[in-house]
């Protein structure tokens, strides 16, 4: 039987022993020591753990805590002979106390869910035999068995077979991927057919299955501002309201010369217990961590890993974002984007193709990947020129400018990307352009950052002309050129200089880790296993999509919304109840129940910002729909 369901059997069975209390009561008119005696059983019914606690913790020296603040108002309560009211509000406060627990359990339950990534075995080929074993018991080098179905247990390479590989549990994608020899694959993602042979790149602890659980772990361990404030808070406003509450109690009475009134004292003793009541800071303590808590676990489920709720509430506050370009905004592969013939677009790619046929640079392999080379030719290349390829019947230049220069050919100028100038015999044919593909939804990623009042700035190791280009394509508000990573740095000190925003940085995680470190919010873009990434950044995108950087700052800033609704509204309800209650509003407004209606202010409250703080989780769901806008 769980905790909660114990909890809600003590309620009920309380509830039932009050309101027979009450029933007897009113009807035979009980004796004054069995009415004690039987709200007495349902009050330590419902709340003997709650004493118990006061009491331990005292012994502890944590005296000041809502157990405390319970206990003595309902002793109080029960000293000034209000029994039914003490036994109801330990009722109220118990029942407000299980909301808390099962609304914490549900949103731990969907950070929990990224537990189900880690893989319990590896079947591993030893001797020519399958062999069982723990992922921590494979070997670098290992050749792994992976059948449909089964979840790969660590980092590799695929040896032999091909397979659709579900990894929504990393990226957060829904599509699955497809996988043949010689691609790399990830421990977590589920094999959903064929049979596939992975080798081992790396051990369990190093995998990425390990490195994520390792970041979800401890990602509530580093508070955000609002979260210390609230923590801080409490330490201080506990004891002020204790004190608060002391005076409340005695100082009328004294005060106004009727220390013999019993009743007036009775009065005002109530008032105190209410004030007690009402003061308990539950909403703030559990729905302010509840509300970040859903937020991580709303960015881990579209793929996105924030390191601690810090870093959530930080990236809610940027107003600056700097992008890498290669593998961030750009797919980091070369590819043919244009070709500009004189006369036959295949024939400049196929003139080019025999030139560039026995090359394995990543410019010549672009131009393979459109066409073939059905001719054999001897090659020569001429270094900081290009190739000249001789066949049978042709003479083929395949290169730069200054390549059909040297030759007396007239070509006509371009720009933008890498271009390959190719001629035959004596003879311009044309131009290829060559450049970093931009990603399909890099653009889409920009605009958003812009409506969300962001600017942004391209930072990057290229040359001038290619930035330029590819900053203008995006609409990107600032560039610089030609950069090593230090001058990134600088770059990026300058920017925050200019600037008394926050500024998040997003690299491919690897070779921008000095940059990741120096901004206020190092994001890194598509770092599935890059040990990097993982280690410097704050947030990590388990995806290769920018437009995640928006769904993560959405995430955050709803978050962060929520949490400041509870604060405000916790605090301003408080307040009121408390005005209510020193001056008997609340008492006369109740016809004799103030007590009650004290206690269940206060639940109502914390059960209100609770739901609000469940808000978070969904923040997710809402932010995808609304960024494929």
């Amino acid at each position: 039987m769980s905790r909660n369901t114990k909890t809600l059997i003590r309620i009920c069975t309380a509830t039932a022993v009050v309101i027979v209390a009450l029933v007897l009561k009113y009807t035979i008119a009980l004796n004054s020591w069995i009415e004690l005696a039987v709200f007495a059983a349902a009050y330590l019914t419902a709340g003997y753990d709650v004493l118990w606690k006061a009491v331990t913790n005292i012994a502890h020296g944590k005296v000041f805590d809502e157990n405390f603040l319970m206990t003595i108002a309902t002793i109080g309560a029960f000293a000034i002979g209000e029994y039914a009211d003490a036994a109801a509000v330990m009722i109220l406060y118990q029942l407000g106390e299980l909301f808390q627990r099962y609304a914490v359990g549900k949103s731990r339950k969907s950070i929990a869910a990224l537990m189900d990534i880690r893989p319990e075995e590896a079947t591993v080929l030893r001797n020519g035999s399958e062999v069982c074993v723990h992922p921590s018991e494979v070997a670098v080098g290992e050749t792994i068995v992976i059948r449909a179905g089964e979840r790969i247990p660590l980092d590799g390479t695929v040896q032999k077979g091909e397979c659709n590989l579900d990894t929504s549990a990393i990226t957060g994608e829904s599509l699955p991927r497809r996988i043949k020899t010689g691609e790399t694959v990830v421990s977590g993602c589920i094999n959903l057919d064929g049979l596939i042979y992975v080798c081992a790149t790396g051990t369990y602890d190093d995998s990425t299955v390990a490195k994520i659980l390792d970041m979800v772990e401890n990602a509530t361990s580093q508070k955000a501002p609002a979260e210390n404030f609230i923590t801080k808070f409490s330490r201080y406003y506990t004891p002020v309201v204790v004190c608060l509450a002391v005076l409340v109690g005695i100082l009328p009475p004294l005060v106004t010369g009727n220390y013999a009134d019993w009743p007036y004292w009775s009065m005002w003793l109530q008032r105190a217990m209410m004030f007690l009541f009402v003061s308990c800071p539950c909403a703030l303590v559990i729905s302010v961590p509840l509300g970040f808590f859903g937020g991580i676990a709303a960015a881990s489920k579209c793929g996105i890993l924030v390191k601690g709720s810090n870093y959530l509430e930080l990236l809610a506050k940027v107003k600056t974002v700097a992008f890498d370009k290669t593998g961030t905004l750009t797919k980091g592969n070369f590819a043919v984007v244009s070709v500009y013939p004189q006369q036959n677009r295949e024939e400049v790619l196929h003139t080019a193709a025999i030139a560039e046929q026995y090359s394995n640079h990543p410019i010549a392999q672009s131009i393979m990947s459109e066409t073939s080379a059905d001719v054999q030719a001897d090659v020569t290349e001429l270094a900081g020129l290009g190739l000249i390829a001789q066949t049978e019947n042709d003479t083929i230049l395949c290169g730069n400018e200054r390549l059909l220069d040297n030759h007396g050919i007239d070509c006509p100028k371009a720009d933008g990307g890498t271009v390959v100038y190719v001629a035959k015999n004596g003879k311009f044919v044309g131009y290829i352009v060559i450049a970093d593909e931009i990603k399909a939804d890099a653009k889409d990623a920009i605009a958003m950052l812009h409506r969300d009042g962001c600017q942004t700035v391209l930072l990057s190791g290229d040359k001038q002309q290619t930035v330029t280009l590819v900053a203008e394509q995006l609409g990107i508000d600032q560039y610089r050129a030609q950069l090593l990573p230090q001058d990134k740095v600088d770059e990026l000190t300058k920017l925050k200089q200019q600037s008394n925003a926050k500024l998040a940085f997003v690299g491919d995680g690897i070779n921008d880790a000095p940059v990741l470190a120096a901004a206020d919010v190092g994001i890194a873009m598509g770092a599935m296993g890059s040990d990097a990434a993982i280690e410097t950044a704050d947030v990590v995108l388990m995806q290769d999509n920018p437009t995640a950087i928006a769904t993560a700052k959405h995430i955050s800033k709803k978050t962060l919304n929520i949490v400041n609704e509870n604060i405000v509204m916790s605090l301003l309800i408080k307040f009121a109840v408390l005005v209510l209650t020193l001056f008997g509003v609340l008492d006369k407004l109740a016809y004799g129940l103030g007590m009650v209606v004290a206690i269940l202010a206060d639940v109502g409250v914390c059960v209100v910002a609770i739901l609000n703080a469940m808000r978070a989780m969904l923040a997710g769901k809402r932010t995808k729909r609304n960024t494929l806008r």
